[in-house]
């Protein structure tokens, strides 16, 4: 089930955050270090309100942000089709839980958010040696458009018709 996180879920989001970096490492995907995301990180997107998370039986299996684009290294690239987008960032899904369409619901909602509250796109980045994601990515849709160099990853897009 899909929720907006609170500050009572911290604690449970930091852990989950450990798990899905470490996993990552397992696969070799240089994403994410044990510093980035953690608390803090979902602390400032519990305080925009801007943080969705998937439980199964009341425990978090997976979390996203979608904010207003606002990012700086996001201005650094001229290939973008739309300019008023939604940006998704810190998408993390529980390895055990991987192929659930728990990724999918955050993409689905984040379309949602996007059509009420006329947007045009949803952004997002990931790591050039994220296979599984840019997969994801592509699978569903999004258009892969351009490098940015300034945080080092990949740019994505996907045009949002009404």
């Amino acid at each position: 089930m899909l929720t907006k996180g609170k500050k009572e879920d911290l604690l449970e989001l930091d852990k989950l955050a450990v798990l899905v970096i470490n996993d990552m490492k397992k696969s070799l995907i240089p994403q994410w270090e044990l510093s980035y995301p953690r608390f803090n990180d979902f602390e400032k997107d519990v305080l925009s309100n801007s943080i969705y998370l998937y439980k199964m039986n009341g425990i978090i299996v997976g979390t996203c942000t979608v904010k207003p684009e606002d990012d700086p290294a996001y201005k650094t690239i001229d290939s973008w089709m739309k300019n008023n987008s939604l940006v998704i960032h810190r998408m993390l899904v529980h390895p055990e839980f991987r192929n659930a369409g728990i990724a999918k619901a955050f993409i689905d909602n984040a379309i949602s958010l996007c059509k009420s509250g006329k947007y045009e796109s949803i952004k997002i980045d990931t790591h050039l040696e994220n296979y599984k994601m840019r997969n994801f990515l592509k699978k569903n849709g999004f258009f892969e458009l351009d490098y940015l160099e300034t945080i080092d990853r990949l740019a994505y897009e996907l045009v949002v018709e009404d």
